[in-house]
């Protein structure tokens, strides 16, 4: 297997679609809440073929016992909001004694 296989490339692009999609921001002046399981978002296979790369930024209200309470997409190409927010319907928190609003962001790179 040679550094130009396409095994490589793939296996390389994977890692690194791995490793800038579980890249999440958290902003907001309140509290900083630890993630307690953030799975990453699985890479659609049609973005895949259409080569389609870009940044997801969904708004998160966070409830008291560490779950999304509600989402709000503030940007991103559809298909790849779709595979965002399917993955933060397993992501918890940890617990708090109040809400707490934060942004999460999402890079797909192919």
């Amino acid at each position: 297997m040679t550094l130009n296989s396409p095994r490589i490339f793939i296996r390389v692009k994977f890692f690194l679609l791995v490793v800038l999609s579980l890249y999440a921001v958290t902003s907001t002046g309140q509290e900083l809440r630890k993630t307690i399981s953030n799975s990453p978002p699985v890479y659609p296979e049609i973005a895949k073929r259409m080569q389609l790369a870009g940044v997801v930024k969904i708004e998160l209200v966070i409830g008291p016992d560490g779950k999304i309470k509600d989402s709000k997409v503030i940007g991103g190409h559809p298909i790849l909001v779709d595979a965002a927010t399917a993955a933060l319907r397993d992501w918890k928190y940890e617990k708090t004694n109040s809400e707490t609003k934060t942004q999460v962001e999402f890079k797909f790179h192919f």
